[in-house]
């Protein structure tokens, strides 16, 4: 049986064909420049390459170049879209509407697109994926959202409320709902398969570190807390996102330059976080090149961003009152070995060891503490792809 995953963005179209049989990636590809003049990078499992500039002035032009690069091209790996069981979508926000992945319907896609305003940089992509997709392949092709904020359902009110006016939250679902949640379920889940013993991984860290970024406690297999909140901008500082800020410092900033709630919006995603400290960039090989230049501002952006990971891992383990294991994922997770270095030395109080030769190694599942450490290290490359593959296999079987 054949999944075909998808991640659409504003602008782009993220796609894998995975073969449930045992979990390979048949091909995987990647759509840019949507709406302007669209390119298409397809790549077969036998290494085959296929690339092509092609007009996409939406997604539906997309999901046909994706048709002719799976089924016609050079790096073709099935004859027909037939083949394809049914079709997984990446969806950003599910609110308090949906715990779970589910089968895509008229209702469902209705809520997904009155949920944007709650990920106002993903759900309208999502949305536009959906749609595009049912034009291209029609109703018939079963099609499931597996939501980023589902897992994390599991907090408790007192995780969840904010300490705001209590009628914000019944008016208008004010609330923490969390972010990445399909990327910490299958970490979570991968790291508790691998440790084992159940009585070791009952409290675990999941930081999950790329131009996006939180960091998530899980409890006995289940969300306890996380750090993303009402939107994905909660937390510590990303690529483009401020994270957490004393509210003040936005009414503040939007009446001395007289700035609209959609101004301050944008500065807060778009134009914060390393890229609005660093003034280099957004992507942490150039920041970090940058400062091995002498670039101070590029520095204190580095070491903002490590000190706001240790303070949030920290607190984590204060509420859960300890933690057995931690991973790291996600493509500075997987890759900054110094940022894991940093991090894990700020708690050798708890016994945690490094082996530094093992932490030096990039991209790859590792265990990166020592046998004798007190907490477990891991780091775990995400597979968001394969989480969503095994949840519309899930949900179409029944």
């Amino acid at each position: 049986m054949k999944i075909f995953v998808v991640n659409a963005g504003s602008s782009s179209l993220k796609y894998q064909l995975i073969d449930m049989e045992n979990g390979s990636v048949l091909a995987k590809g990647l759509c840019e420049r949507i709406g302007v003049t669209g390119t298409i990078t397809h790549k077969a499992n036998n290494g085959t390459v296929y690339t092509a500039d092609t007009d996409m002035p939406t997604h539906l032009e997309a999901f046909e170049a994706v048709i002719y690069a799976l089924t016609k091209s050079e790096a073709k790996v099935i004859d027909s879209f037939d083949e394809i069981s049914a079709i997984g979508h990446r969806v950003v926000q599910g609110g308090s509407i949906y715990d779970k992945s589910c089968l895509i319907t008229d209702e469902v896609l209705k809520d997904i697109e009155d949920l944007s305003e709650l990920a106002p940089l993903h759900n309208p992509a999502n949305v536009l994926g959906i749609k595009a997709c049912i034009k291209a392949f029609g109703k018939d092709v079963p099609q499931v959202a597996v939501f980023d904020t589902s897992f994390h359902q599991t907090m408790q009110p007192k995780v969840y409320v904010y300490p705001l006016p209590y009628e914000y939250f019944e008016k208008y679902g004010v609330r923490k709902y969390g972010a990445h949640g399909t990327s910490h379920k299958y970490v979570s889940e991968r790291l508790i398969d691998i440790i084992g013993d159940k009585s070791k991984s009952e409290k675990i860290i999941t930081c999950h570190l790329g131009n996006g970024c939180s960091i998530t406690a899980i409890k006995d297999g289940k969300c306890f807390d996380t750090s993303m909140g009402f939107t994905p901008l909660d937390g510590f500082m990303m690529g483009t996102r401020t994270g957490t800020l004393d509210p003040s410092v936005l009414t503040y900033i939007a009446a001395k330059e007289n700035l609209s709630p959609e101004d301050i919006n944008s500065i807060c995603n778009k134009k914060s976080g390393i890229l609005g400290v660093s003034g280099v960039s957004n992507d942490n090989r150039d920041v970090h090149s940058a400062a091995q230049a002498g670039n101070e501002r590029a520095s204190l952006a580095i070491d903002m961003q490590r000190y706001q990971i240790i303070k949030f891992v920290g607190s984590y383990i204060a509420a859960m009152n300890g933690v057995n294991a931690i991973a790291f994922t996600g493509g500075i997770g997987e890759n900054d070995s110094a940022l894991r270095a940093e991090v894990c030395e700020s708690l050798t109080y708890l016994g945690l060891k490094i082996d530094p030769t093992k932490n030096a190694e990039r991209g790859k599942e590792i265990k990166i503490s020592t046998d004798d450490s007190a907490v477990d290290v891991y780091v775990i490359p995400t597979n968001e792809e394969l989480a969503i593959a095994r949840d519309t296999l899930a949900i179409i079987s029944k």
